[in-house]
C-alpha cells in the first residue's frame, strides 16, 4: 500500500497504547517480580540475571525481524506477539516465588520477552510506514512512552496488586487483560502489508537485505547504530529499582510509585518531551545530551541521603530522564531506517540499543555486589559520560576528510 494524498496519519499518541504489552512485560519482570523474589531470599545479583533473561531477546530481535517484514501483515504477528505476552504474564504469576524455581522463571521470562518483541517489530512496521518525516520524533517519543509507561504499569501497578490484594498472581492476571486490550487501535491504523507482496519469499528475503545494506552504507545509519552501541542513556537502574529499594529503607509502596503511576506519568512526559526536542535540534546530540543528564542525576542520586523521600525524588528523576532518552531514541532510530523493510532496519538499531542496557543493568548488579549502591550509581554515571566522550570524538573524527575519502572510495554512501 502507499501513501495518498487524502490519507491523513493515525495521531502518534496511537502508538503509546499499543507500545504497552511490550513495557508492560519489562515492567512486570524488573519491578514485581524483583521486588517479590528479593523478598523471598533471591540476591540483586540473580535478580539483575533475571532482569537481563528480560533484556536478551532485545539484543537478537532482528534475528526475527526480516520473518515479520517478510510473511504475515504487521497486525497478525502483532495479535500473536500479544498471545505469547500475555500468557507469560499469567505463568510467571502462578509460579510458587522460591529461589529454586528461578531457571523456571527464567525460561518464562524469556519466553516472554520473546513474545513483546514480536509485537515491537510489528508497531514499528506500522510507525514508520504511517509517520511523516517532520513527526517521526513525535511517534517516537509516544511510541516509547508507551514503553516506558506500560514497565510503569507492569511494575507499580503489577507490585501494588500483588501487594494489598494478597493474591499475587492477581497482578500477572489482570496486567495480562491490559495486554490484549492494547490491541484496540489496529481497528484504526492502515495496514502497510508485507514486503515484496506478490514475490516470493526468497526474492522479497533477498529485498529485505539490500534495504538493510543500503542502511549501513550510509553516515548517518552507521552512526545511528554506533550511538546506540554505547552506554549512553540506557536506564540500568531502572531495572533494578525493586531490588535496591531496600538501600535506601524503602517499602513496597515507595518501589510501586517509583515503578508505577508516579514513573509511568514522568516517563511518558519525557518521551514525548524528549521526542518534540528531538525533532528541533540534531537528534543524535539530543540523544548524547540527554545521556550526560541522567549520568548527572546518578551522581546526585549517590551523593543524596539514604532515606525513602530521597529514594522517591532521585529515583523519579531518573526516570524522568530515562523517558527523555528513549524519545530521542526513538526519533534517530526513525530518522535513520527511512521505510523499506522497517520492521527488520528498525529492529537492528533496537537490538544494537540493547546490548548496553543488557550489560550496564549487569554491570550495575555487579558494582553493587563489589562496591555497594553508591559505588554502583558512580560506575554507571561513568559509563554514560565515557559513551557521550567516545561518540562526540568519532562524530567529530568523521567529518570532512575522513568520510569524503571512503564515500570517493565508495565504501559508504554519502546520508540521503
Amino acid at each position: 500500500m502507499t501513501d495518498t494524498a487524502e490519507h491523513r496519519p493515525a495521531h502518534p499518541v496511537v502508538f503509546l497504547v499499543l507500545y504497552l504489552p511490550y513495557g508492560i512485560s519489562a515492567g512486570y519482570v524488573t519491578v514485581t517480580l524483583g521486588w517479590l523474589l528479593s523478598h523471598a531470599g533471591a540476591s540483586v545479583a540473580q535478580i539483575a540475571a533475571l532482569a537481563g533473561m528480560s533484556v536478551l531477546p532485545n539484543t537478537w530481535k532482528v534475528a526475527w525481524a526480516p520473518v515479520i517484514d517478510t510473511t504475515l501483515s504487521a497486525k497478525t504477528w502483532y495479535l500473536i506477539g500479544l498471545v505469547g505476552t500475555a500468557s507469560s504474564l499469567l505463568g510467571i504469576a502462578i509460579l510458587p516465588l522460591q529461589v529454586s524455581l528461578l531457571w523456571a522463571f527464567g525460561a518464562l521470562v524469556l519466553a516472554g520477552s520473546v513474545a513483546a518483541s514480536v509485537t515491537s517489530i510489528a508497531v514499528n512496521r506500522l510507525m514508520a510506514f504511517d509517520t511523516p518525516d517532520r513527526l517521526k520524533g513525535q511517534a517516537g517519543g509516544w511510541s516509547q512512552a508507551g514503553n516506558l509507561g506500560g514497565a510503569g504499569l507492569g511494575g507499580g501497578a503489577g507490585l501494588w496488586l500483588a501487594q494489598h490484594s494478597g493474591h499475587p498472581w492477581l497482578a500477572g492476571a489482570m496486567l495480562a487483560v491490559v495486554t490484549v486490550a492494547s490491541a484496540w487501535p489496529l481497528l484504526i491504523m492502515r495496514e502497510p502489508g508485507r514486503e515484496g507482496r506478490g514475490q516470493s519469499y526468497w526474492v522479497t528475503l533477498a529485498e529485505t537485505g539490500r534495504d538493510v545494506l543500503v542502511l549501513i552504507k550510509t553516515r548517518i545509519g552507521l552512526l545511528a547504530c554506533f550511538i546506540m552501541l554505547l552506554p549512553i542513556g540506557s536506564g540500568g537502574l531502572a531495572q533494578l529499582w525493586g531490588a535496591i529499594a531496600k538501600d535506601w529503607s524503602a517499602g513496597p509502596d515507595e518501589v510501586a510509585l517509583v515503578g508505577g503511576v508516579l514513573s509511568g506519568a514522568l516517563s511518558i512526559a519525557g518521551c514525548i518531551a524528549g521526542g518534540y526536542i528531538a525533532d528541533k535540534i540534531d537528534r543524535k546530540q539530543a540523544y548524547s545530551l540527554f545521556g550526560l543528564v541522567l549520568a548527572a542525576v546518578a551522581v546526585a542520586m549517590a551523593l543524596a541521603p539514604r532515606t525513602p523521600l530521597s529514594f522517591l525524588a532521585a529515583s523519579s528523576a531518573y526516570n524522568v530522564v530515562v523517558g527523555f532518552c528513549y524519545g530521542a531514541y526513538s526519533a534517530v532510530t526513525l530518522e535513520a531506517i527511512g521505510k523499506g523493510a522497517a520492521g527488520t532496519k528498525f529492529n537492528l538499531i533496537s537490538s544494537i540499543s540493547n546490548v548496553p542496557v543488557l550489560l550496564v543493568t549487569l554491570v550495575d548488579g555487579w558494582a553493587e555486589t563489589r562496591f555497594g549502591a553508591t559505588g554502583m550509581l558512580y560506575v554507571e554515571a561513568a559509563m554514560g559520560v565515557a559513551g557521550v566522550a567516545i561518540y562526540g570524538v568519532v562524530a567529530v573524527a568523521t567529518r570532512g576528510l575522513s568520510w569524503g575519502t571512503l564515500f570517493r572510495r565508495g565504501r559508504i554512501a554519502p546520508a540521503p
